[in-house]
Formats: structure tokens, C-alpha cells, sequence
């Protein structure tokens, strides 16, 4: 099985800030899609996740018509590291929000695979 670790950046946690920001349903739905990504890992396949490129994937998490996205990547064969999560509003997923998870992912990988400490 698969560890999750959640990104931080000084002493925020964009990916847990992002969660605490869904409604009920929508959250536990989001919780449900990341143990499976737990348990999965690379395996993980559509409609539960899609490859954005360059080691950067996106969980698909639906609930009746609401749509969100949690943005992950894979670090030394063990790892999951959850960046950053945003709702989808249109067909294409936002350009600056892929830009905000590369960003952290370099960050990640400069740390050498560690996370700030607050």
C-alpha cells in the first residue's frame, strides 16, 4: 500500500485547506477517491484518475454535479504527494492551477522529498 502524503508549503497545507473547503458529501466522496488512490497507486486508472504529464495526475472525484480535482505525483516508488485541489468549473482543467502543482512538485523534489516543517 501506498503512503499520502499531504504537500506543505510554510505553514499551509493547500491540499487539506482545499478538503476542509467541501461540502459534506463532496469531501467524503474526495476522502473515499484518496484511500483508493491509496490502495491503487500507479494503477489507478479513469474515470478515477488522468495523467496531466510529467509525473503529474490528477484524482477525478464527482459527486452528483459537482466536480473536483486533487492534483498528486509519485516520489520514490512509495509516496503520493498531494499538492493541491480546485473545482472544476469548465471542460479543460485551468492552466494556472497545473502551473500552482508543477510549482510545488519542483519545490517538493528541491526539498529532496521533504516537507517544511511549521
Amino acid at each position: 500500500m501506498w503512503e499520502i502524503e499531504f504537500y506543505e508549503k510554510g505553514n499551509k497545507i493547500p491540499v487539506q485547506d482545499f478538503l476542509d473547503g467541501l461540502n459534506k458529501k463532496l469531501r467524503a466522496k474526495a476522502i473515499r477517491d484518496i484511500i483508493l488512490l491509496k490502495e491503487l497507486g500507479t494503477e489507478i486508472r479513469e474515470p478515477y484518475s488522468k495523467n496531466i504529464g510529467d509525473n503529474l495526475f490528477e484524482l477525478r472525484i464527482k459527486f452528483s454535479s459537482d466536480i473536483a480535482r486533487i492534483f498528486c505525483f509519485f516520489f520514490d516508488g512509495e509516496k503520493i504527494i498531494l499538492p493541491n485541489g480546485f473545482i472544476k468549473k469548465s471542460n479543460k482543467t485551468p492552466k494556472k492551477e497545473i502551473d500552482k502543482a508543477m510549482k510545488y512538485k519542483r519545490e517538493y523534489f528541491e526539498r529532496g522529498g521533504k516537507n517544511e516543517k511549521f
